[in-house]
C-alpha cells in the first residue's frame, strides 16, 4: 500500500503525463518538436533492448561514482580541517568560494586540455563540483557543534582527535549528509557537462547525439530521463547511507 504522500506524488505525475500526452497528440505540433510521453517511452525501451541505452549509461555511472566519492571525501576532510580551525577558515575560504564562482562550463575545457576527452576529465569535472558543497556543509555542521559538549569533553581531559570523534562528527551528521545529497545531484551534472564537452560514450553524449546528428527527438527526451532516474539514485543512495548511519550511531 500507498502512503498518502506517495499516492499523492504518483497521481500528479500521472496526471501531467496524460496532459502532456493530451497536448502533443491535440495540438498537431510534429513528434521531432513535441513527442508524447507514449513514444517516448517506446523509444526509451527500444534504446535498452538493442543496447544503446546501457551503452551510454555505464560510463556516466562510472564517472559520477569516482568523481562523486573522489570530491565528496575531499570536501568532507576540508570541511573538517576548516571547521577545526578559524584561521585555516579566514585564509581558505576566499579561495574556496572564488573556485565555486567560475563556472565549471569554463573550467570544463581546460580539464579536457589538461587530461583530454577521457574519462579522467570527467571525473576531475565531477570532484569538483561536488567538492565545494561538501565542504561547507561539513565546515559549518563541525563549527557549530554543541559547545557545552565540548567544554565537558575538554573538562575530561579529552583531545581534539577524541572531540572530533565522540562529539563534532556524529552531531555534524545531518549537516554532512546534507552536503552529500546535494553533491550526489550535482556529481551527475558535471558528468554530463563533461561529455558533452569531448568523448564518444557517456549520457551527455547520447543527448548530443539525440539532437543533432540522429535528429531524434524521442530519444533526446529518453536520455533526459535517464539522467533524472540516474541523480534520483545517487540521491537515494546517500539517504539510505544516512539511515544506516544513524542506526547504527544509536
Amino acid at each position: 500500500m500507498f502512503s498518502g504522500g506517495r499516492a499523492q506524488t504518483i497521481a500528479l505525475a500521472l496526471l501531467l503525463l496524460g496532459a502532456w500526452e493530451l497536448v502533443a497528440r491535440t495540438s498537431g505540433a510534429p513528434t521531432y518538436i513535441l513527442p508524447p510521453p507514449s513514444l517516448v517511452a517506446a523509444r526509451f525501451a527500444q534504446a535498452w533492448g538493442d543496447g544503446t541505452m546501457v551503452r551510454h549509461l555505464l560510463p556516466t555511472v562510472g564517472e559520477v561514482t569516482i568523481g562523486g566519492l573522489l570530491g565528496g571525501i575531499l570536501g568532507l576532510l576540508i570541511g573538517i580541517g576548516l571547521g577545526l580551525s578559524s584561521a585555516a577558515r579566514r585564509l581558505a575560504s576566499p579561495y574556496l568560494v572564488a573556485a565555486q564562482a567560475t563556472p565549471i562550463l569554463a573550467l570544463g575545457p581546460l580539464l579536457i586540455l589538461w587530461f583530454g576527452p577521457g574519462a579522467t576529465a570527467k571525473i576531475a569535472i565531477c570532484a569538483l563540483i561536488t567538492l565545494f558543497p561538501m565542504a561547507v556543509a561539513t565546515l559549518v555542521a563541525v563549527r557549530d557543534a554543541d559547545r557545552g559538549l565540548l567544554e565537558l569533553a575538554r573538562s575530561i581531559g579529552a583531545s581534539r582527535i577524541q572531540s572530533l570523534l565522540w562529539i563534532r562528527l556524529p552531531s555534524a551528521r545531518s549537516g554532512i549528509f546534507a552536503g552529500a545529497r546535494v553533491a550526489a545531484t550535482l556529481a551527475v551534472v558535471g558528468a554530463i557537462v563533461g561529455e558533452w564537452l569531448g568523448g564518444s560514450e557517456g549520457l551527455g553524449i547520447l543527448v548530443n547525439l539525440a539532437r543533432g546528428s540522429l535528429f531524434d527527438t524521442p530519444l533526446l527526451f529518453a536520455a533526459l530521463v535517464q539522467i533524472a532516474i540516474l541523480g534520483a539514485c545517487a540521491y537515494n543512495l546517500v539517504v539510505a547511507a544516512e539511515r544506516a548511519s544513524a542506526r547504527l550511531q544509536r
